[in-house]
Protein backbone atom coordinates (compact mmCIF):
# COMPACT_ATOMS: atom_id res chain seq x y z
CA UNK A 1 0.00 0.00 0.00
CA UNK A 2 1.25 3.54 -0.78
CA UNK A 3 0.39 6.44 0.46
CA UNK A 4 -0.21 9.76 -1.51
CA UNK A 5 -0.74 13.53 -1.05
CA UNK A 6 -2.60 15.43 -4.00
CA UNK A 7 -2.85 18.98 -4.02
CA UNK A 8 -5.64 20.89 -5.52
CA UNK A 9 -5.09 24.44 -6.23
CA UNK A 10 -7.80 24.92 -8.96
CA UNK A 11 -10.83 25.70 -8.67
CA UNK A 12 -13.29 23.00 -10.35
CA UNK A 13 -15.47 26.03 -12.31
CA UNK A 14 -12.38 27.18 -13.84
CA UNK A 15 -10.50 24.02 -14.81
CA UNK A 16 -12.62 20.80 -15.84
CA UNK A 17 -9.74 18.91 -15.09
CA UNK A 18 -10.33 19.41 -11.02
CA UNK A 19 -13.27 16.40 -11.05
CA UNK A 20 -10.18 14.35 -13.43
CA UNK A 21 -8.06 15.13 -10.14
CA UNK A 22 -10.81 14.16 -7.37
CA UNK A 23 -11.23 11.10 -9.57
CA UNK A 24 -7.52 10.12 -9.32
CA UNK A 25 -8.01 9.96 -6.04
CA UNK A 26 -10.81 8.01 -5.53
CA UNK A 27 -9.09 5.45 -7.77
CA UNK A 28 -6.05 5.51 -5.47
CA UNK A 29 -8.19 4.75 -2.54
CA UNK A 30 -9.86 1.92 -4.00
CA UNK A 31 -6.61 0.53 -4.98
CA UNK A 32 -6.13 -0.17 -0.97
CA UNK A 33 -3.73 3.04 -1.09
CA UNK A 34 -3.70 6.06 1.90
CA UNK A 35 -4.91 9.20 0.37
CA UNK A 36 -5.21 12.41 0.95
CA UNK A 37 -6.65 15.17 -1.12
CA UNK A 38 -5.94 18.72 0.36
CA UNK A 39 -7.63 21.68 -0.92
CA UNK A 40 -5.56 24.94 -0.75
CA UNK A 41 -6.13 28.39 -2.66
CA UNK A 42 -9.26 28.47 -4.98
CA UNK A 43 -9.74 24.39 -4.73
CA UNK A 44 -11.07 25.33 -1.23
CA UNK A 45 -14.87 26.55 -3.58
CA UNK A 46 -15.91 22.77 -3.82
CA UNK A 47 -15.53 22.48 0.22
CA UNK A 48 -18.86 24.27 0.31
CA UNK A 49 -21.97 23.23 -1.25
CA UNK A 50 -21.79 23.35 -4.91
CA UNK A 51 -22.37 21.40 -8.43
CA UNK A 52 -18.74 20.08 -7.65
CA UNK A 53 -19.42 19.34 -4.06
CA UNK A 54 -20.78 15.59 -5.07
CA UNK A 55 -17.64 14.58 -6.56
CA UNK A 56 -15.71 15.24 -3.29
CA UNK A 57 -17.94 13.90 -0.90
CA UNK A 58 -17.81 10.52 -3.70
CA UNK A 59 -14.50 10.31 -3.04
CA UNK A 60 -14.60 10.63 0.78
CA UNK A 61 -16.96 7.62 0.36
CA UNK A 62 -14.52 5.68 -0.65
CA UNK A 63 -11.34 6.64 1.69
CA UNK A 64 -9.99 9.56 0.44
CA UNK A 65 -9.20 12.30 3.42
CA UNK A 66 -10.09 15.49 2.04
CA UNK A 67 -8.83 18.24 3.71
CA UNK A 68 -9.15 22.30 3.28
CA UNK A 69 -6.65 24.69 3.96
CA UNK A 70 -7.65 26.61 6.86
CA UNK A 71 -5.71 29.45 5.63
CA UNK A 72 -7.55 29.35 2.01
CA UNK A 73 -11.51 29.15 3.52
CA UNK A 74 -10.52 32.45 6.27
CA UNK A 75 -9.51 34.45 2.86
CA UNK A 76 -12.70 33.14 0.75
CA UNK A 77 -14.69 33.59 3.20
CA UNK A 78 -15.94 29.83 3.86
CA UNK A 79 -16.79 29.00 7.35
CA UNK A 80 -15.80 25.87 8.74
CA UNK A 81 -19.55 24.89 9.64
CA UNK A 82 -20.26 25.36 5.48
CA UNK A 83 -18.17 22.42 4.36
CA UNK A 84 -19.48 19.83 3.34
CA UNK A 85 -19.90 16.07 4.61
CA UNK A 86 -16.55 14.36 4.10
CA UNK A 87 -14.32 17.66 4.30
CA UNK A 88 -12.51 18.74 7.28
CA UNK A 89 -10.48 21.84 7.71
CA UNK A 90 -6.60 21.68 8.30
CA UNK A 91 -3.73 23.58 8.72
CA UNK A 92 -1.01 23.73 5.80
CA UNK A 93 1.11 21.84 8.67
CA UNK A 94 -0.52 18.70 7.62
CA UNK A 95 1.20 19.33 3.97
CA UNK A 96 4.68 19.64 5.32
CA UNK A 97 4.27 16.82 7.70
CA UNK A 98 2.93 14.18 4.82
CA UNK A 99 5.44 15.11 2.72
CA UNK A 100 8.18 14.77 5.55
CA UNK A 101 7.16 11.24 5.95
CA UNK A 102 7.77 10.67 2.36
CA UNK A 103 3.87 10.40 0.79
CA UNK A 104 4.34 10.38 -2.66
CA UNK A 105 2.89 14.07 -3.58
CA UNK A 106 0.88 15.25 -6.94
CA UNK A 107 0.21 19.23 -7.33
CA UNK A 108 -2.52 19.89 -9.54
Amino acid sequence: MAEYLLIESRDPFDSNDAGQFYDLAAKLAQGGNQVTLFLVQNGVFPARPCVHSASLSAAANMGVEILADEFSLDERGIAREALVPGVSAAALDVVVDQLADGRKAIWH
